[in-house]
């Protein structure tokens, strides 16, 4: 029999290689490809025939997941309503963000609903998580402690204890003595998840598994894990703002793109009912490069400040700095009103900010990006009441986005009067805004800032 070749593996983002290299083609990290063993030697004919696979009507009808509630209101908005038994949610983020006191607090609150919780740590002793959970008020709390990495005791204690949540922090650190790979290569994260998420199909445990992130903020390790797990979660936030943000990008028992707030406090993370007035509270008077943005996260509407600063530059080539938006977009809205409205910004440096650390990918932001660099650029304060949506394409047309009544009912619940959003936007009118639908940006332009 032939040998099979040996395959080697980027340990960042998963992508196997035919050859060694010092630099990962897929997603360039350097030191990163290391030699993967062989899972297997390949198919292996079929012996006796197997057991026939029951089949089921599509138009059966099943009742619904039965939920766990955490107690945590916006923990389980992400999820979907709260926990379901035997599902399997990975948890992404930055080092140091916040995602083991999340975990603590929520194994606590279910713990205290009755519902026995495992917490196995891989990278702290048990006596270092008694230490959070006392700064956090939670050492009454009945949730069962462990250090263990390796992937067969944890799954035997499992097994003999038969929790209804068991967290695993983090999958990197785990260890299967079945693979011939250092803990936290590519085939131990992928073997060590396989095995978990197994394990809470089989005995209907819930499994929550901690990831590492990578610079680009990935979860580390192959991407074949996301799609092992029901359920995908991020928690997001920047170091200097106190606000984080819990955001689903998979979840096969809820709606993805869900986002639960969170304020860091020095008791732990606290519930944000209402978003959209936290990312507003610290909005002074009106001043020019200032634009609010009426968003949809999820299903929730989210009202948050665009700041823009345009400056002379002193350099060749003009700095663009981003922060919260992608940097991509706002290339595309600069040339886009240099080329159809006739707006240069060269020769300018531009400065992008939104408020209070929160990160939006919303093409609805289109037109408060705008606003707020062309205030900026003219020095034009924009109304403090008015808030702005839309779309922009190449050509300069507004683009109508979804849900604009419930853009306008949290802009007016929140007293803003005025909103500018592309027009034909699909509104029933029954709200207390003074709607301003604008066809194109020149027209935008023309009307806000007497230029076109």
């Amino acid at each position: 029999m032939a040998r099979s070749a040996p395959a080697f593996a980027c340990s960042a983002c998963g992508a196997v290689h035919r050859k060694w290299a010092g630099r990962c083609d897929a997603c360039g990290a350097w030191n990163s490809v290391g030699e993967e063993a062989p899972l297997s030697s390949g198919p292996k004919p079929l012996g006796a025939r197997g057991t026939p696979v029951a089949l089921t009507d599509l138009a059966t009808a099943e009742p619904p997941p039965p939920r766990v509630p955490s107690g945590l209101a916006e923990l389980d908005r992400v999820l979907g309503g709260g926990l379901v038994p035997g599902s399997a949610i990975l948890v992404g983020g930055d080092p140091g963000i916040g995602k083991s006191t999340l975990l603590l607090q929520a194994a606590a609150s279910f713990a205290r609903r009755g519902l026995a919780c495992v917490y196995i740590s891989g990278e702290e002793a048990p006596a270092q998580v008694r230490m959070r959970a006392e700064r956090l008020g939670l050492a009454d709390a009945p949730v069962r402690l462990g250090a263990e990495t390796g992937l067969r005791d944890i799954l035997t204690t499992l097994d003999a204890t038969r929790p209804g949540l068991a967290i695993i922090d983090s999958i990197q650190t785990m260890w299967l003595d079945t693979v011939e790979s250092a803990p936290g290569s590519v085939a131990q994260v992928r073997a060590s998840a396989q095995e978990l998420v197994t394990f809470a199909k089989r005995r209907g445990v819930a499994v929550i598994l901690v990831g590492h992130v990578t610079k680009d903020g990935q979860i580390a390790g192959p991407r074949v894990v996301e799609h092992m797990v029901d359920t995908v979660l991020y928690f997001e936030g920047e170091r200097g703002h106190q606000f984080r943000i819990l955001r689903a990008v998979k979840n096969r028992f809820g709606p993805a793109d869900e986002i639960g707030v969170f304020e860091m406090t020095g008791m732990g993370l606290a519930e944000v009912s209402n978003p959209s007035a936290l990312f507003l509270s610290e909005r002074g008077a009106s001043s020019p490069g200032s634009a609010v943005f009426a968003g949809i996260e999820g299903t929730r509407p989210v009202l948050t400040e665009i700041q823009a600063l345009v400056a002379p530059s002193t350099l060749g080539t003009p700095r663009r700095t981003v922060v919260g938006l992608d940097g991509g977009r706002l290339s595309t809205i600069l040339a886009v009103l240099e080329a159809r409205c006739a707006i240069p910004f060269t020769g300018l440096d531009v400065f992008l900010n939104v408020a209070g650390g929160l990160r939006v990918s919303e093409p609805a932001a289109d037109l408060a990006v705008a606003a707020a660099l062309l205030s900026a650029r003219q020095d034009v304060a924009l109304p403090p009441d008015m808030v702005f949506f839309g779309e922009i394409s190449l050509s300069g047309a507004l683009r109508p986005v979804t849900q604009t009544e419930n853009r306008l009912k949290e802009a007016a619940k929140l007293g803003f009067t005025q909103a500018v959003a592309p027009s034909r936007s699909k509104s029933p009118g029954n709200h207390e805004m003074r709607l301003r639908e604008m066809p194109d940006l020149t027209a935008f332009v023309g009307e806000m800032f007497g230029a076109g």
